[in-house]
């Protein structure tokens, strides 16, 4: 499926689930405490398709599915009708109204959790955390190729991913980090990564980049692959296949070895040796790499060669029996939950950039990649969006479920409402805030897309 068409599906896939099980939740509530609900949407604006139920309920299926809502027979909004009144949503105790009113985010919870446990059952997978190259931060904090990551900042890792979503907490605290490993001869050592020294302004994606650690998988055999004509390796006889094992006498490992070790050492009549494997022959050729134009539009030294095509393979399975995928479940959702609500935090003090805010178009890339990756993956972003939502909407933010929780947090301390002039005003700031947050999510999603 084209890209653009498939991260267009599958976002509405997946807000649409989410969505639906949000609303779902007032809506299953609200119906058990004796509210009447009026109207059921998905999505908002104009409908593309209603239906009334046998409940009386109008059931709508609107034109912008970045939301929905249900609407309850409410005193604040229109007449009741006397047979109606004992059915009114503010006619309820305000533990009701509560109950009401969380049910969407606690829905919210409960979806990832099954999430969770379906990737589990069914078996998501990965790579096992084993460090291919270590550069830059993590070279200076002892890292090697062939570490395998065991802890990051007290947290247990099984797979790459996982490791990559605790340096990813642990980056954003930018703070020193304690990270156990295991070498290749089985001996463990306790590391520290410098991450205070990442710049606070650098958006997520590049700060866990400067970490610089590349998983072993995810290595590229040296293995000439295209050979460009009239280039330099053509001219000495370099052929597709051979597989480079030393630059100027300095091993090669993989493929980024072969552009820094070009980049290093070619110069103005500079002449590389480039030793190779043929056929389980070791032969040698002496090439000068030429200047010319990169990918990104700058000169640079190019031997004119490419490598040969290479496809990862996954070597570890994150799975559990349906029994045993329950409590994994719960620890997983309680764990994201805690790295979201102290993300959030860390933004809100600005110890972490609000560049990790994301929006619709990174949401829908990442949701077409998940799903590319396979049914495991999709529900894995599925738990994580569906708690990212539940956290959202808990917010202290009028207008949304957090807002009104604090309302009527304070009816049930002073013993009445919150005034209407009062509820008027927060309306209007819940609004404000929230339109200034989507457009900061846009704005991070289209730095993103043209960076």
């Amino acid at each position: 499926m084209n890209e653009l068409l498939g991260s267009i599906w599958w976002l509405a896939v997946t807000l649409g689930l989410l969505i639906t099980f949000h609303e779902f939740g007032h809506y299953w509530v609200a119906r058990r405490m004796g509210v009447k609900v009026l109207r059921f949407s998905i999505g908002f604006g104009k409908p593309l398709w209603k239906r009334v139920g046998r409940d009386g309920t109008e059931y709508v299926i609107a034109a912008i599915p970045l939301g929905g809502y249900v609407k309850m027979l409410d005193a604040r909004e229109d007449d009741v009708p006397a047979g109606d009144r004992d059915r009114e949503f503010t006619g309820k105790p305000v533990l009701a109204r509560m109950a009401i009113v969380a049910a969407g985010p606690v829905f919210n919870f409960i979806f990832a959790v099954a999430a969770f446990w379906a990737m589990l059952v069914v078996g998501k997978p990965d790579y096992l955390p084993i460090v291919g190259t270590a550069q830059g931060l993590a070279a200076q904090a002892g890292l090697r190729a062939g570490d395998t990551l065991l802890q990051v900042g007290g947290t247990p890792v099984q797979s790459w991913s996982s490791a990559a979503l605790a340096l990813a907490d642990a980056v954003a605290a930018r703070a020193p980090t304690r990270i156990l490993v295991r070498d290749a001869d089985g001996a463990r050592r306790t590391l520290t990564l410098p991450l205070q020294r990442i710049p606070a302004a650098m958006g997520a994606q590049q700060a866990v980049q400067r970490i610089g650690l590349v998983p072993r998988q995810m290595l590229v055999p040296p293995v000439l692959g295209a050979i460009l004509p009239d280039s330099a390796a053509s001219a000495v006889g370099l052929r597709p296949g051979d597989r480079i094992t030393a630059l100027d006498g300095k091993p090669v490992a993989d493929w980024n070895d072969v552009v820094t070790l070009v980049h290093a050492d070619a110069g103005p009549g500079r002449t590389l040796t480039v030793q190779v494997l043929r056929d389980g022959k070791r032969l040698s050729f002496a090439a000068q790499p030429r200047l010319e134009t990169g990918a990104d539009g700058k000169p640079a030294w190019m031997l004119g060669v490419s490598p040969a095509p290479y496809e990862v393979h996954y070597d570890t399975v994150q799975r559990a029996n349906p029994l045993r995928a329950v409590p994994e479940a719960f620890a997983e959702t309680w764990r994201l939950t805690a790295q979201t609500v102290s993300m959030l935090g860390r933004m809100l003090t600005g110890q972490s950039s609000l560049k990790n805010i994301s929006g619709p178009i990174s949401i829908a890339q990442y949701a077409n990649t998940s799903a590319d990756l396979g049914p495991a993956w999709f529900l894995y972003f599925l738990g994580i969006i569906s708690l990212s939502l539940a956290v959202m909407n808990l917010l202290p933010i009028p207008i949304l479920d957090g807002g009104h929780l604090v309302y009527y947090l304070i009816e049930l301390i002073k013993g009445s409402p919150v005034s209407a002039r009062v509820m008027a005003a927060g309306q209007y700031l819940g609004m404000a805030l929230l339109v200034a947050l989507m457009g900061l999510a846009f704005y991070n999603d289209l730095l993103r897309l043209f960076s």
